[in-house]
């Protein structure tokens, strides 16, 4: 999945704190579903090449998911299911 894919998701990008002042600053991507429940990306440094993936944030075993078409899908069917 490339940035791009990411950003037409609707993930925002978040700068990691302690590189705030550095001209290099790391970063990684997050959306978030609901209060407690965030789809998250690996931080950049973390990548390897420019192969980006999404994870459940906080779950053990981890669940990734590395198409841009299975993450839109995920994140319709959750976003249709909130109770408002």
């Amino acid at each position: 999945m490339t940035e791009r894919e990411l950003i037409l998701l609707g993930f925002k990008s978040e700068q990691i704190e302690e590189y705030v002042d550095e001209v290099d600053s790391d970063y990684y991507y997050a959306y978030d579903i609901t209060n407690g429940f965030t789809l998250i990306t690996p931080s950049r440094d973390e990548l390897v090449g420019d192969d980006w993936y999404v994870e459940i944030f906080n779950t053990d075993p981890a669940i990734r998911f590395y198409e841009m078409v299975k993450v839109q899908a995920f994140i319709n069917m959750l976003e249709k299911s909130k109770v408002k």
